[in-house]
């Protein structure tokens, strides 16, 4: 079985089983959108710009993570509300998990974008627009959160996840930027990745 047929396959299972009585419909839409849009992006480009195989993987389990949350909502994911109940945390911690994820799989995609594109030549200046990009996305995403509460009256408790936490804002976008930091990293060291080689102008090659 090929590789993207598997990714599809599992993608599509924990998809439905998302779907199938979530905590609420609503919330659901607004959690599982961006893994909808992400995946239906690399879909349709798969064509014309194949990434390297670490990004589809790493999308994949992105994915997994925002529809695991859409289906319980991050404050009442269950394994780590008994972390919560384990290591005394006074909440549920399961948003970091995924803003953590938001710097770490756009890292990726940005650094493989810039530099198979020849956008830019430079690694520094690939490893330092990729995090400027990640958080960006964490920004432009967290004034999305405050919009939806502004135009659902402040009703978008659920979908806002801040758990009375008045740090909640800024503590999101910390981890994103540890997400992006831990993948950077791992760019700038790894000697198998494509970044270690020289730019490739076709990105159909998939290496």
């Amino acid at each position: 079985m090929k590789t993207h047929i598997l990714q599809s396959m599992i993608f599509l299972i924990v998809l439905l089983w998302s779907a199938y009585r979530p905590h609420d419909y609503p919330t659901w839409c607004l959690e599982v959108l961006p893994a909808l849009v992400g995946v239906a992006i690399l879909v349709s480009t798969y064509s014309r710009f194949r990434f390297s195989k670490l990004v589809y993987w790493v999308v994949l389990i992105h994915a997994i993570i925002l529809l695991i949350g859409g289906h319980y909502t991050y404050a009442e994911e269950p394994v780590f509300n008994y972390l919560r109940n384990v290591f005394n945390w006074s909440r549920n911690n399961y948003d970091k998990l995924g803003h953590f994820f938001q710097g770490f799989s756009p890292a990726l995609i940005a650094s493989e974008l810039l530099w198979r594109l020849q956008i830019v030549r430079r690694r520094g200046w690939v490893f330092f627009l990729s995090g400027c990009i990640c958080m960006a996305i964490s920004a432009i995403y967290e004034l999305f959160e405050w919009l939806v509460a502004e135009i659902s009256n402040q009703q978008a408790i659920t979908f806002l996840g801040t758990q009375g936490d008045v740090w909640d804002t800024q503590q999101d976008m910390l981890w994103c930027l540890i997400g992006c930091s831990v993948m950077l990293t791992y760019l700038y060291c790894s000697k198998q990745h494509l970044l270690q080689s020289a730019p490739a102008k076709h990105g159909h090659q998939n290496k």
